[in-house]
């Protein structure tokens, strides 16, 4: 085999065990994710149990005060009875349907993990196998043909399994966030999904983030400073809303309530967020800023001063090598690598109004435009449109976020009114 060959060989190679690795990341996030959401999930549970098991015990408290033993309602037999039967009610309720519900959804991941790992580790050993015999031509022949049928093989596999899965709409739903204290129509600049299934959403309009339960009804909110311009999750229960006066507000969900935390104040403009394993990553309109959770700034990664709004929203891949930008004025996605180099740049004449972006736990990169009326898949590269899942037909209406709930298998698509969409999708 001539050196030239082998160099192209080896160059196949490390790229398809670059992409099996990648892929096999990706459904490890998903899988962690999905863990998550249960252990949120379980968590809530065990709280409400221990809300209601301490609630009857101080009910037993107040009743007992100043009764004789025998006049005393709540005896011990009583008391334990009681407590077995919350216990018995928390193991029976939805627990044991979700604790089947999360194994069912994790055997197809952890099968694709096994079978990520198996191709990696073959094809590394018949690519090591070929470095070894390649003086010896008919062993470095053989080596040759099994080292393509391994790659094919995988290729194949890749092909099919890859994070560009095509998201099928299957249904859509309206629902109201509009509350009595708003004075003018909602505007929804940013949605997240919590692992519970309870979703956030920053209404730029009326100055409030509001908390959605299961059934997308508002059930807690709470004002801001100033318009909320985007919005992004810390972790399972926090959330860090980018503010119109250079700022970033902290605030919890703590039993379906929102509570305020702290503020950073920064030296520039705040129009897009996002955070990765404790790093924040801030849009001024033209640049990209990294900083620490702590509000110490890090580096700036990126800047373009040809226009305006060149930096305007930010997304990071599930495994943290990807950044991806919206630039309005530029009518552009661009995608960068972890160190701020430009990867790639998209431009599609049909999406008018490029704002808002959104990267699901399996890398799937969501769009928005907000002229156009439309939402987008685009591909994990950051090169091409793989769909158009929803348009003015479906009712989008100047959609300003887009986020992916992976708890219920939705779409939720925020935009200038005092509706949301939920879009059902496989």
């Amino acid at each position: 085999m001539q050196s030239s060959d082998l160099k192209k060989l080896s160059v196949r190679v490390s790229n398809t065990l670059s992409r099996l690795k990648k892929l096999q990341r990706y459904r490890e996030d998903s899988r962690k994710a999905m863990r998550s959401s249960y252990a949120e999930f379980e968590r809530n549970k065990v709280k409400k149990m221990r809300l209601n098991i301490q609630s009857f015990l101080v009910q037993c408290d107040d009743t007992s005060i100043n009764e004789t033993f025998e006049n005393v309602e709540y005896t011990v037999d009583v008391i334990r009875q009681k407590v077995n039967l919350l216990l018995t009610e928390f193991e029976n309720s939805s627990i044991k349907a979700q604790r089947k519900q999360l194994t069912l959804k994790q055997a197809p991941l952890i099968s694709l993990i096994k079978t990520c790992i198996r191709h990696h580790g073959e094809l590394l050993r018949l690519h090591e196998a070929m470095q070894k015999v390649k003086y010896q031509p008919e062993l470095s022949l053989i080596a040759l043909y099994k080292c393509l049928d391994k790659i094919q093989q995988c290729e194949i596999y890749l092909n099919e399994n890859f994070s560009d899965e095509l998201f099928s709409v299957k249904g859509v739903s309206k629902y109201k966030v509009r509350i009595s204290r708003d004075l003018y129509t909602c505007n929804i600049n940013a949605v997240c999904a919590l692992p519970d299934g309870q979703v956030l959403v920053a209404d730029w309009r009326n100055r409030r983030v509001k908390l959605l339960n299961q059934q997308y009804q508002v059930v807690s909110h709470q004002v801001v400073n100033d318009n909320a311009l985007d919005m992004c999750l810390i972790t399972p229960s926090e959330a860090a809303v980018a503010l119109d006066d250079n700022e970033v507000q902290f605030i919890t969900v703590i039993q379906s309530k929102l509570v305020p935390g702290r503020r950073l104040q920064l030296q520039h403009n705040c129009y897009g967020i996002a955070h990765y394993k404790g790093d924040l990553f801030i849009c001024s309109k033209t640049a990209l800023y990294k900083y620490a959770l702590s509000g110490t700034l890090i580096c700036r990664l990126y800047e373009d001063t040809s226009a305006s709004f060149t930096v305007y929203k930010c997304a990071v891949s599930p495994t943290g090598d990807r950044l991806y930008i919206t630039s309005p004025d530029q009518h552009k996605l661009l995608t960068l690598a972890r160190d701020g180099t430009l990867l790639a740049t998209y431009t599609d004449s049909a999406l008018d109004g490029l704002y808002h972006l959104h990267v699901t736990p399996a890398g799937q990169v969501l769009v928005c435009g907000y002229w156009s009326n439309t939402v987008l898949q685009g591909g994990w590269e950051g090169e091409s449109k793989l769909a158009t899942l929803a348009t003015q037909k479906d009712g989008v209406w100047y959609p300003g976020s887009v986020c992916y709930c992976s708890t219920t298998s939705s779409i939720i698509v925020g935009q200038d009114g005092d509706n949301i969409l939920v879009f059902r999708v496989e």
